[in-house]
């Protein structure tokens, strides 16, 4: 069969399974909505019920890129549930029933949105005056030659730089100098398998230390900053504060699991990382930006800056200066700001029609053991996030567990309150890498040839799974401390 065919096929069943997925969404949002048993439910909240529904099998089956079913989701709520919907679908539902159109559209910019999209500026500029390959060189060299240590120090450096640049832009950029390396190493021995495995692992673990790490952690922090919510006031410097040590001791397990599995035959490792920044005006005003913008974000309680406001200080100056260009516009990665802008839609279509409380008051949570609601959900996520993307598994079930949360009340506070149980979503979201799809950084190592499917598997899950007790633990403690209520 020609690649040709190959891809038409693939084409034609993506086709099929999106057909199917649509047909499945009519059928609920057409069905008598006594069908639901649930008391009280209203029309505007069996629509959402609906496109929840086509949200969940849309990034499940990834027919479409998840982006695109976010943007889906928006408009359809916009034409079906909001205030200026189409005439003949909303004109005979009181207006005060209706979700404000201003509160959907207002998700393509919330603050969590802007916070990844300085995020993402930092990560374009540090890459395009080679700022990023000097701090990499730097950050390396203490780590010598001994094989074991340059292990190490791969899996620390990654972890580092997926704290402030995405995931898959900081698995690239090391693979990168990784090439070099490899050629060096023995084609029999472990340590190409080590050393490959160590980008991904780095990659997912380094994104848990830093609200934009990941965007898992965004749509938690989200939930739990939002104003008209939660309002809990959650800011970058606590956030790192307990994360970013987690996140240190987990890659230092992870070392130790690779190279005890995949040990090395050669004893030395020469490191030669080309390139570099320019020493001239602009490498040295991003290097102060750089330095400003994390003091900032660390210092938010004292400075009265919240870090939203913060991330829009690199994109100002860099603008201002010609460092951040129209063409640097075309390397934002879009498609994750959209994607987390559809899962905040889903939570105001949830909230401001009266589901998520519906839904609540519908299921005895009360009544369901606490640790069962936590653990389960986390349990929950990161199988999900398994096979589909993190922040398509977060976007999903935040907004549920947020009403969850709230439905709970009182019962959660020996536990951290609600913090726990949506920090433990984005956190298990992250920890989630044990095959080639899970995540775009294991796709990447694993398209080198260099590991296989079912080493990425066995080393991911054990990862995965102490990373989840480890961090379940931390969030138990500071619970019982109350760092998050």
């Amino acid at each position: 069969m020609t690649l040709k065919r190959i891809l038409a096929f693939l084409r034609r069943r993506d086709v099929i399974k999106t057909i199917i997925v649509t047909l499945i969404s009519l059928i609920i949002w057409w069905m008598p909505t006594s069908v639901f048993g649930i008391e009280g439910l209203t029309i505007l909240q069996h629509r959402v019920i609906a496109i929840f529904v086509f949200a969940a099998l849309m990034w499940i089956t990834e027919t479409v890129p998840a982006w695109v079913t976010s943007v889906l989701i928006i408009v359809t709520m916009l034409l079906t549930v909001s205030n200026s919907g189409i005439t003949p679908l909303v004109n005979y539902i009181p207006k005060e029933e209706l979700v404000s159109y201003k509160a959907i559209m207002y998700t393509f910019a919330d603050q969590t949105v802007m916070l990844f999209l300085g995020g993402f500026v930092l990560a374009i500029v540090a890459s395009k005056y080679g700022v990023d390959v000097t701090l990499a060189r730097a950050l390396l060299k203490p780590f010598g030659t001994r094989s074991n240590t340059v292990l190490l120090g791969f899996i620390m450096v990654t972890a580092f730089f997926s704290m402030f640049v995405s995931n898959t832009a900081t698995a690239a950029m090391m693979l990168t100098f990784l090439t070099p390396v490899l050629k060096m190493l023995p084609p029999d021995g472990g340590g190409r398998i080590s050393l490959a495995l160590a980008i991904p692992i780095g990659c997912n673990i380094g994104g848990i230390a830093t609200p934009i790490g990941t965007p898992p952690n965004g749509i938690a922090l989200g939930y739990l900053n939002d104003v008209e919510g939660l309002n809990l006031g959650i800011t970058f410097g606590q956030w790192f504060a307990v994360m970013f040590p987690l996140m240190l001791l987990i890659v230092v397990i992870a070392w130790f699991i690779l190279k005890t599995m995949y040990p090395f035959k050669a004893k030395q490792i020469k490191l030669e990382i080309k390139g570099g920044a320019r020493n001239n005006w602009r490498t040295n005003l991003i290097y102060i930006t750089f330095a400003v913008t994390i003091a900032l974000w660390m210092l938010e309680k004292v400075v009265g800056m919240n870090s939203y406001v913060v991330a829009l200080i690199p994109v100002g100056v860099f603008c201002a200066t010609g460092i951040f260009s129209t063409d640097d516009l075309k390397e934002i990665e879009w498609s994750v700001l959209w994607m987390v802008a559809g899962g905040f839609a889903l939570g105001v279509g949830m909230d401001k029609t009266g589901l998520a409380r519906t839904l609540v008051e519908a299921i005895p949570f009360n009544e369901w053991p606490v640790i069962a609601v936590i653990i389960g959900s986390g349990i929950l996520c990161w199988a999900l996030s398994t096979f589909i993307s993190n922040s398509a598994a977060t976007a999903l079930m935040v907004p549920i567990l947020a009403a969850v949360g709230k439905g709970m009340g009182p019962l959660l506070d020996e536990t951290g309150g609600i913090g726990t149980l949506l920090i433990g979503i984005a956190l298990s979201a992250s920890f989630a890498m044990a095959l080639p799809v899970s995540t775009p950084p294991n796709a990447i190592a694993y398209s080198t040839g260099l590991i296989t499917s079912s080493q990425m598997a066995r080393t991911g899950l054990i990862v995965g799974i102490i990373s989840l007790v480890l961090g379940y633990s931390l969030l138990f403690v500071l619970g019982n401390m109350g760092y998050f209520a």
